[in-house]
């Protein structure tokens, strides 16, 4: 094999994580050429509506597999958090690099941290997730959508569009602009989004080559915890459609996942934490928690969301 093509969005996120796996893999491979194959998604395109209006994350992928089964492309790079929790007949994730923070980061101008904002203060997101986490925190709070890159994202809170903004952490520290950061969102008061902080590489399934090329950047840890969280997700049948977060860390013994069901309405939040050991608990231990969920009062949450939409 003598070159790798990488498909990727133009995002400057997304080109940073692809560029970011180049390198990764011309210091694995120095033989192989390495190639940027950049592109523009429908979920790029349309920056008007939230994501769970139009289609989900999958449209962050589409155009990417399709380069990958016309031969454009060998590989795509996502963060693993818009990697929808069932893939395409005939994809992969063959790798998933070691996570970054996984936070989310509160970020004003006005305040350094949530309980500072005024009464009625105007918060920016389009995550359901989010916006479920911050009515159950702070009711009196104006939610308004936000959608675009991230530069596209901070331009309209320095614009004075909103009082404050909620993004990854993950997503400032790789582009350089930790310093926005006012404050980290973190677990368990207030969990991320399933896989948020790391960055996966999918490939077409049964490619031989390509897996044993891109295998040296897969982190075992890391993709044993993201697997957790999928797996949780997966039982509730999670989307950018329902408030789910999800975040799993490895203590002495094995793994212990925090799960969330949300209501961005409302603000109700059902949560459930379970610690398992063991070698091969990932899934069973995802599985167990979203049990936990909709025994809790998820299934409530979730078959009210349905069947709204």
């Amino acid at each position: 094999m003598k070159q790798i093509r990488i498909a990727t969005r133009k995002s400057a996120l997304a080109l940073w994580q692809a560029e970011h796996v180049a390198a990764r893999l011309r210091a694995a491979h120095p033989d192989i050429d390495i190639e940027l194959v950049p592109m523009t998604t429908r979920g790029d395109q349309v920056q008007d509506r939230p994501l769970s209006e139009i289609g989900g994350k999958g449209l962050f992928l589409k155009e990417l597999e399709i380069a990958m089964l016309e031969g454009r492309a060998d590989i795509a790079v996502h963060s693993l958090k818009d990697v929808p929790m069932e893939l395409e007949p005939g994809f992969a994730i063959g790798a998933v690099l070691e996570r970054a923070d996984a936070a989310d980061a509160f970020i004003s101008n006005r305040a350094s941290r949530l309980d500072e904002l005024p009464k009625g203060a105007r918060v920016g997101t389009s995550s359901l997730r989010r916006q479920a986490q911050l009515r159950a925190l702070r009711p009196d709070l104006e939610l308004l959508d936000l959608r675009g890159n991230v530069n596209t994202r901070l331009a309209r809170l320095d614009d004075d569009h909103y009082d404050a903004i909620i993004l990854a952490c993950a997503g400032l520290e790789r582009l350089g602009m930790a310093d926005r950061i006012r404050s980290r969102l973190v677990a368990p008061d207030w969990l991320p989004a399933v896989a948020q902080g790391a960055i996966a590489i999918e490939q077409r399934l049964g490619d031989v080559q390509v897996a044993e090329r891109i295998h040296a950047l897969d982190d075992a840890d890391t993709r044993r915890c993201v697997e957790c969280e999928r797996a949780m997700n997966r039982r509730l049948h999670g989307s950018c459609n329902v408030p789910i977060a999800g975040y799993c860390v490895e203590t002495e013994t094995g793994l212990a996942l925090y799960g969330l069901v949300g209501d961005a309405a409302t603000g109700r939040l059902v949560r459930a934490e379970v610690e398992g050991s063991g070698l091969d608990i990932g899934e069973a231990l995802g599985k167990q928690v979203a049990d936990l969920l909709l025994e809790r009062g998820a299934k409530e949450i979730l078959d009210g969301l349905r069947k709204d939409n």
